[in-house]
């Protein structure tokens, strides 16, 4: 008998519906339950064909626990060393390489060093940074965000410099950026499950939570063909070079062109109470279906997790060639013993190293007198 298993934490509506789903539907020799874990050794395999995680974002404990599964054979979905790797200037970066429109978007120092380093730590970071070409890249209002954030948390609409450094100080010692802000005709978050099934959900983030979902298309006739077909074409692009199996992917429209916003939510939002009936009745019955295909192409004892195009076109890459073997000589000596005249000689000190800057901050707004404070 193989298991499917979803690890879940504080939503009651969707994992309920996906273990009732994919019982009914009894696949030869497949059953679904939530996930049960009772003690976690080192190279041990689980009980379960397929796990779908739902929560390992929020405990690190749950994480490692897929990981060690993975390792064994599970297909947990998705990807726990993939999403542990993932953030989001990186997607954004990645966007853009394979095609998809993205805002204009740059990396900033966090305002607090990390813990354990010093100014020494920060020697390689220029100091003014280039501030007037990062706001004419990004233009303004702007939103500043985590890099590796979600859940809209710490999230800050800019309006100027000013605004931005002012709102910086709130950010402690989290690693922002800053990007375009997007004034849209359109607004899709958009279900892509198996990397092959795309829900496009009309969404309104302005609106409060439970009434997000309760928008309509503006865009009309041919326009709006092209514009879902093109939408479906990014969320499919976007996944497979991220090999998520369950995401979903956020789309701004502006003068008739999609631009990515968010499309790294490897447990995104399921409730019934906040997708709508329709909507949460696709993700349930698609991800019933995919996850009953995947335990079947399980293969026990081998790797069954999905990489990306990145990472696999990344894996097929010639090496440079390398000795077939090398010797290894450990060279050992005894010391000296001291004679006068090196006693003589003066100590050999490591020189001071040079610190860009005198502030505990890693980064700093400009002085009064400058150009970028008008």
């Amino acid at each position: 008998m193989k298991k499917i298993g979803i690890l879940y934490g504080m939503e009651n509506t969707f994992p309920n519906a996906f273990i009732e789903r994919v019982n009914s539907k009894n696949p030869e020799g497949i059953r679904a339950e939530a996930v049960t874990i009772d003690k976690v050794v080192q190279a041990d395999p689980t009980e379960y064909a397929v796990i779908i995680d739902r929560i390992s974002q929020d405990v690190p404990f749950y994480r490692s626990y897929l990981k060690n599964a993975a390792l064994s054979g599970t297909a947990v979905i998705n990807n726990p060393f993939w999403w542990s790797a993932d953030e989001k200037f990186f997607n954004n970066a990645l966007a853009e390489r394979i095609g998809v429109p993205v805002p204009k978007t740059v990396l900033l120092p966090s305002k607090e060093r990390p813990a354990d380093t010093s100014e020494t730590s920060f020697r390689n970071l220029a100091f003014p940074m280039a501030w007037e070409e990062i706001f004419q890249y990004v233009g303004f209002p702007a939103y500043m965000k985590p890099h590796d954030g979600g859940g809209w948390k710490s999230v800050y609409r800019v309006v100027n410099p000013q605004d931005m450094w002012h709102k910086h100080q709130e950010t402690g010692q989290l690693v922002m950026m800053l990007q375009e802000e997007i004034v849209f005709d359109d607004y899709f978050r958009c279900y892509c499950i198996g990397r092959k099934d795309v829900l496009i959900m009309p969404y309104e983030p302005r609106n409060p939570h439970h009434l997000r979902y309760a928008a309509d298309i503006k865009a009309t006739g041919e326009a709006r063909e092209k514009l879902l077909a093109t939408v479906k074409e990014y969320t499919l692009k976007l996944n497979d070079a991220l090999g998520y199996d369950f995401n979903t992917v956020e789309f701004a429209v502006r003068d008739g062109i999609p631009y990515a916003i968010d499309f790294c939510n490897p447990a995104p939002d399921a409730d019934i109470y906040s997708v709508g009936p329709d909507n949460f009745e696709w993700v349930v019955e698609t991800a019933a279906n995919m996850a009953i295909e995947r335990a079947r192409q399980h293969v026990p004892g081998q790797t069954n997790l999905t990489w990306g195009t990145f990472v696999r076109e990344s894996v097929v890459i010639k090496q440079p060639d390398l000795p077939s073997s090398t010797e290894v000589v450990v060279k050992t000596s005894v010391p000296k013993k001291a004679t006068k005249a090196a006693a003589k000689e003066p100590a050999i000190t490591e020189p001071e190293p040079k610190i860009p800057t005198q502030k505990a901050a890693a980064t700093k707004a400009p002085a009064k007198n400058s150009k970028l404070k008008k």
